[in-house]
């Protein structure tokens, strides 16, 4: 099995391959790993300013030669609702190649890193219908089960410790999971990524120190939280960033109080919200109820706008924000 087969796949039988998803980084990721299974010279085609000549030109020629490539085409615009600057010759001349795709020689994978794709297209049924299709499109709160299925099928072993903390220093996100795991995996010739490997090498989010920020001011560990703030503000942040974030964790523990004081379970308000489910344990250890959080929510929203236009510049506000908790 491939990394592909992790995720939905239609068509399965068939040679060449569609990657759909708008995540540019995983689908990169996954193609890179099944190329690399096939030991063939490779050829990327990028497809993005419509012209599709070289595109036609090359699948034209695998046919006609022996020697097996693999080609990528990357930015299929002619897949969207954007297909209409490609010259209607060219669009025909591809149906004609995609409608006997599977007679080619060459492993043709098409990457497409869009939301959606344009199905009331002929091209695009056409590639629906030939190619194994590869639905990459997850939710938030999906993606640490798919990166553990990637990590599995590949053979490297992360601790539930380590997976959780990588998993929160990469904020939840596929593209900086896959970032960091690739870094992992190029200082260490094991397969075990350790604890201490990971907590060495993989820094803390911004995301969450501002966390670390806003908990400490809650267990009102003042001096704490000012000693972060200042190393943020030292290591480039500035106030105007570091209040988004604010406003950003503040409006997640908002909302999740709201919705347990409803009744729901930490997995249902995940789901609800669209966030993995760490992200919602962690905002259950700020120990405040809805509508305290909704007044800090309204100060910090005020705090940014004080900043945006001019009133506030120095981070004596931001510090004295942590105050009110």
């Amino acid at each position: 099995m491939s990394l592909l087969d992790i995720f939905k796949v239609t068509n399965n039988d068939a040679t060449p391959i569609l990657v759909s998803g708008p995540d540019q980084f995983l689908n990169d990721y996954l193609i890179s790993s099944y190329t690399a299974t096939l030991d063939l010279e490779k050829e990327t085609l990028d497809c993005q300013n419509g012209d599709l000549n070289e595109l036609i030109a090359t699948l034209s020629e695998a046919s006609l030669f022996a020697v097996q490539k693999i080609v990528i085409i990357k930015n299929p615009l002619f897949l969207t609702s954007k297909s209409g600057q490609i010259p209607k010759r060219q669009l025909e001349q591809l149906e004609k190649i995609f409608e006997h795709v599977a007679e080619l020689t060459d492993y043709v994978i098409i990457n497409a890193s869009y939301e959606k794709l344009d199905k009331r297209k002929k091209l695009t049924k056409l590639v629906l219908d030939n190619f194994k299709v590869v639905e990459t499109a997850i939710k938030p709160y999906e993606v640490g089960d798919y990166f553990k299925k990637i990590v599995a099928e590949e053979k490297y072993h992360i601790s539930p410790k380590g997976f959780e903390m990588l998993l929160s220093r990469s904020d939840q996100v596929m593209e900086y999971l896959l970032s960091n795991y690739l870094k992992l995996k190029d200082i260490t010739d094991s397969h075990d990524l350790s604890d201490e490997l990971i907590d060495q090498n993989i820094d803390l989010s911004l995301a969450q120190n501002v966390f670390a920020i806003l908990e400490a001011a809650y267990s009102r560990k003042f001096k704490e939280a000012e000693l972060r703030l200042d190393d943020q503000i030292r290591y480039g942040s500035n106030p105007i960033q570091l209040v988004a974030v604010f406003e950003s964790q503040l409006e997640l523990i908002m909302l999740t109080k709201l919705l347990a004081e409803k009744g729901y379970r930490e997995a249902d308000i995940a789901k609800e919200i669209g966030v993995h489910p760490y992200r919602i344990k962690l905002a259950n250890r700020i120990r405040l109820n809805f509508r305290q959080v909704k007044k800090l929510y309204r100060e910090v929203v005020e705090l940014e706008y004080g900043y945006k236009n001019g009133t506030y510049q120095e981070d004596t506000y931001l510090k004295l924000f942590l105050l009110k908790f």
